[in-house]
């Protein structure tokens, strides 16, 4: 089948009018907008050069399938890569505020994309399948070519993984004023307010971050409400780019611009001040889980 002869077929109208659906799919399938285009892209050409004639008889879902396995084959190959430590480079930023804008036009939550990119492939793609996108468990299985009991495995394995954890009933009594602090410093942090910064720390507060997550020349260490609060400005995009998720079994902020976790912000608490602010790269080995929400 031609290009030509494929663009007057009903499958073809099919992928112009679904186009918008399958990019969402891919998307949550893959995390990055940039990834998404090339997967969709290449679903297209794929099918295009199917050889034979275009007789099927539900293309919005046979294109999903296509989309599905091209996404599958792209997440088996991340496996020879880590995602998780890389460092900020300038090309990730702009990738990643790509995948930010996609986040806020669709209105995805952060902590899924952040919590999907910790499944195996199979686990993400049952459950963005059949739980995001009412794809049925037989088709599901025929794309990830199981049985569809496996497929429900697969998805439920990938709900427990998503559901929010709940904080241990015996917590201090101050965690909550404590998190109080915490969210109130984050928002002024966000919007650059460094008066009400300066307000929630204490004069001698601490803010430690690992190198690997800073420009060339930022100071890792830096002492004093003030200083910190002058210095959290230049980054205010990435703390709004956070959400509190639980980490290893405690409570913390993740940076996650795009839904892609980079860093973790650990912050302490005394008095009802900030004494300490530690910011500490994502890897592997973290635990992420998401963090239940307040009373």
């Amino acid at each position: 089948m031609t290009l030509d002869s494929f663009a007057q077929s009903a499958v073809h109208s099919a992928f112009l009018e679904g186009r918008p659906r399958l990019l969402s799919l891919a998307h949550r399938l893959l995390g990055s907008a940039h990834d998404a285009e090339d997967a969709v892209q290449t679903a297209w050409l794929r099918v295009a050069a199917t050889p034979g004639p275009r007789d099927i008889a539900n293309p919005s879902a046979w294109l999903t399938t296509v989309v599905t396995r091209v996404c599958l084959d792209q997440l088996r190959d991340r496996s020879r890569r880590d995602v998780l430590s890389r460092r900020v480079q300038p090309v990730q930023t702009v990738a990643y505020a790509a995948d930010e804008e996609f986040l806020h036009r669709e209105d995805v939550a952060r902590a899924l994309m952040v919590l999907l990119g910790r499944l195996t492939p199979a686990q993400r793609a049952a459950y963005v399948l059949h739980d995001l996108f009412a794809v049925p468990f037989d088709r599901v299985a025929d794309i990830l070519g199981v049985t569809p009991a496996g497929a429900k495995k697969h998805a439920s394995r990938a709900r427990a993984r998503l559901r929010p954890v709940e904080p241990p009933s015996t917590g201090a009594p101050g965690d909550a004023v404590d998190r109080e602090v915490v969210d109130a410093f984050l928002r002024a942090a966000g919007g650059g307010d460094i008066v009400r910064m300066v307000a929630l720390m204490a004069p001698d507060a601490v803010r430690i971050v690992d190198p690997e997550l800073l420009p060339t020349g930022t100071a890792a260490v830096v002492t004093g409400a003030t200083a910190i609060a002058e210095e959290t400005r230049h980054f205010a995009d990435r703390i709004r780019a956070s959400v509190r998720m639980r980490v290893s079994g405690r409570e913390a902020h993740i940076i996650a611009p795009g839904g892609h976790p980079l860093g973790i912000i650990d912050i302490r608490c005394s008095g009802g001040l900030i004494t300490g602010i530690t910011i500490t790269p994502v890897c592997a080995a973290d635990v992420l889980e998401p963090a239940a929400q307040p009373a």
